[in-house]
């Protein structure tokens, strides 16, 4: 009857994400607990028995409103069974102990039964061994099996008969001959190694998703199947991916690290063409759009069409570095694109008081810029003609800002923009057939504009080689919107 009526509440997973939080008061308190009485005991402090019980009290009050917390956490899924049972009865373990050792100390069972403190030591011991064990449990629960001891070092790993450690995947590495390597282990993996397997893995499933295996992916979790081989649109994997970061199903969560736009048009390439796990690059069909993301994976070195030149095989010059440093310095990030090539990504992601005015600071460096991300900032049609002089951009973020069709307008002169986000922005069915016309543009994001369902469809029957993102439908949208508590797929 209580867990339903834990279920349909908000309150429980409030009061339970504090967990992490309230935790650290016993371990505190134990610890000066054990210092305190090691001090005592061999002369090298003064300090009563009295304020040893008080501290022992607290950490008893700490581990129990820990206890609590840590249930109702638990009640939000997406943990191996095995190990949170372990990590709940080790903390349950800790404030049992945690009492008996603060009865005893504080007398009220010493002054009735004689030998009750012949259990304060015990009592005291186990508590804190306890702490420990529940600590190495909740950080397997947390961040994935064997978190505490991952990087255990020599020659311990050996003493212990540990295996050699396993190097993590933080990013994509540099790939030497893209053309060659294998789609699934070299690139996919790698993204959802760096990106989603922290939280979808054997010890923590939220979602009771995993996503490190491509059989557990499409066994799915309480959503059913990750992705659905052979079309992206429809996989929950790629459309949480989509969602505004501020949507509480977008997934990786926000503060957490974000896919890239390279990584999502990657991840969706390998599922519209089966989420093969043992072909190469060079055995996929591989289409204009994911050529620049392929690209960036290694040196370049992709084949492409020999009728159509890319902004990648052009050379420029090394960025001014005073140029990068004026950028940063009001908060942009700039980043290379890719190993072996002087191209930057500069992105205001941070600065969304980013305006017209400053976009004067990217003269210096319009050979360079290739991908520029001013999304959510106060850019309008008066900064697309600065825009414009960028002669190498070949992606441009522009998604709610006051841009419209007028500004649009400035763009067609870009012989490389292949990649266009104008999620939210003012634009029309005017300006999309306008920008639609670019015989270089590939991918047009136009989700929440003032676009009209039929004129985005006339687009797409005139520009067959163009990919328009339209967002969600209605039914999606819906199904997004459930029970407060959910937890599906996850990234």
């Amino acid at each position: 009857m209580l867990y339903p009526l834990l279920q349909a509440s908000y309150w429980p997973l409030f009061i339970g994400r504090f967990h992490p939080v309230l935790v650290h008061l016993p371990i505190g308190f134990l610890f000066v607990a054990l210092l305190l009485e090691i001090g005592r005991r061999t002369g090298k402090i003064n300090v009563s028995e009295s304020a040893i019980s008080f501290v022992l009290f607290w950490s008893a009050v700490g581990a129990t409103f820990a206890c609590v917390a840590g249930y109702l956490l638990s009640l939000s899924g997406g943990y191996d069974n095995e190990l949170l049972m372990r990590h709940q009865w080790q903390g349950i373990g800790v404030a049992a102990f945690a009492w008996v050792a603060w009865v005893v100390k504080s007398d009220l069972l010493g002054e009735k039964i004689t030998i009750a403190p012949l259990f304060y030591l015990p009592a005291f011991g186990i508590a804190t061994v306890l702490t420990m064990t529940a600590g190495h449990d909740g950080g397997s629960l947390t961040h994935g099996e064997g978190f505490l001891t991952q990087y255990t070092p020599e020659p311990f790993r050996s003493m212990t008969g540990m295996a050699a450690i396993e190097e993590q995947t933080t990013e994509i590495k540099p790939i030497a001959n893209v053309n060659q390597a294998l789609v699934y282990g070299d690139i996919v993996r790698p993204i959802l190694e760096a990106r989603c397997t922290q939280c979808h893995n054997a010890s923590k499933q939220k979602g009771d998703l995993r996503l490190d295996q491509v059989a557990f992916m499409l066994k799915g979790g309480k959503d059913g199947p990750a992705f659905v081989a052979g079309k992206s649109a429809e996989s929950e994997l790629i459309k949480r991916c989509l969602l505004p970061e501020n949507d509480d199903d977008r997934m990786p969560p926000k503060g957490k690290p974000q896919l890239t736009d390279n990584q999502i048009t990657l991840l969706s390439w390998w599922i519209d063409n089966g989420a093969p796990t043992d072909k190469k690059v060079s055995e996929l069909k591989v289409s204009e759009e994911i050529k620049p993301a392929l690209a960036a994976l290694g040196n370049g070195s992709v084949q492409r069409e020999p009728n159509r030149k890319t902004v990648f095989s052009e050379k420029v010059e090394p960025a001014n570095e005073e140029a990068i440093a004026a950028l940063r310095k009001i908060g942009l990030v700039v980043n290379p694109v890719a190993q072996d090539q002087n191209f930057i990504e500069v992105s205001a992601i941070n600065v969304g008081n980013f305006s017209d005015a400053n976009l004067t600071l990217l003269t210096p460096l319009s050979d360079q810029i290739v991908w520029l991300k001013l999304g959510k900032t106060k850019v309008t049609d008066a900064g697309m003609e600065q825009i414009s002089t960028l002669k190498n951009l070949n992606r441009l973020h522009i998604e709610y800002t006051a841009v419209s069709d007028e500004g649009l307008k400035m763009l067609k002169g870009l012989p490389y923009l292949e990649y266009l986000n104008l999620i939210g922005a003012k634009v029309t069915d005017k300006g999309l057939n306008d920008i639609a016309a670019m015989k270089s543009l590939r991918s047009l994001y136009v989700w929440k504009t003032e676009a009209s369902d039929s004129g985005i469809i006339g687009v797409r029957k005139a520009n067959p080689g163009l990919t328009i993102v339209a967002g969600p439908d209605s039914t999606v949208l819906s199904r997004f919107k459930r029970k407060p508590d959910s937890t599906a797929v996850a990234l």
